[in-house]
């Protein structure tokens, strides 16, 4: 498997928002999103074994593993082996995916956390997976404006899933704006921004 870095942070995003995670970016995309805050992790990277994986993870002296990219699950047939290796080790595992690759395979080792593609970014998930999830596991909508907004409500009422929804503004967007529609709409999400570059980390 190709990683362009093993680091360690608080997480971001999602429902350990602010807690200590060492995370594993993978190299490669399916995707191409016109905001994408990873460019680098298209394409390049390092190849290393899943000894070598968790060897470094190992090092960081960390409970929590976010493994994300790129796109993780295009390297399915080694992640499934790796994330099973780590939660064996007694890691709590989360998986950051674009949803356009089901991760079903994944389930007994790892939470999933799937970034519904909006229109702003010009790519699209599949929404089918979302049946697939579970209460521990998380939705987010990535939105910009308005037609993001109705994007992700529509699909939130359309699409029953029993994973936890969340909606963060694209990065530099009227946050105020955002947060206005989700209370003038009822929408059920929690709303996060992206604590990571509020506090100017990776």
């Amino acid at each position: 498997m190709k990683v362009i870095e093993i680091f360690k942070s608080l997480q971001g995003e999602g429902a350990l928002q602010g807690t200590a995670a060492a995370f594993i970016r993978f190299s490669g995309c399916n995707l191409n999103c016109k905001w994408c805050d990873t460019p680098e992790s298209h394409s390049g990277g390092t190849e290393m074994s899943i000894d070598e994986i968790c060897g470094s993870v190992a090092a960081l002296e960390c409970a929590n593993i976010c493994i994300t990219g790129g796109e993780p699950m295009i390297h399915k047939k080694n992640l499934v082996p790796l994330i099973k290796r780590l939660h064996d080790d007694g890691y709590y595992v989360e998986i950051e995916t674009n949803g356009t690759i089901n991760p079903e395979e994944c389930f007994p080792y790892a939470v999933i956390c799937m970034d519904v593609k909006c229109p702003s970014s010009c790519e699209k998930s599949d929404v089918s997976i979302l049946a697939k999830l579970r209460p521990c596991d998380m939705v987010k909508f990535v939105v910009r404006d308005r037609e993001d907004l109705e994007y992700a409500k529509s699909i939130i009422e359309s699409f029953d899933t029993q994973a936890k929804l969340f909606i963060t503004p694209v990065w530099g967007s009227d946050c105020h704006t955002i947060a206005e529609y989700i209370l003038d709409n009822h929408i059920p999400v929690t709303f996060q921004m992206q604590l990571h570059k509020i506090i100017d980390m990776k």
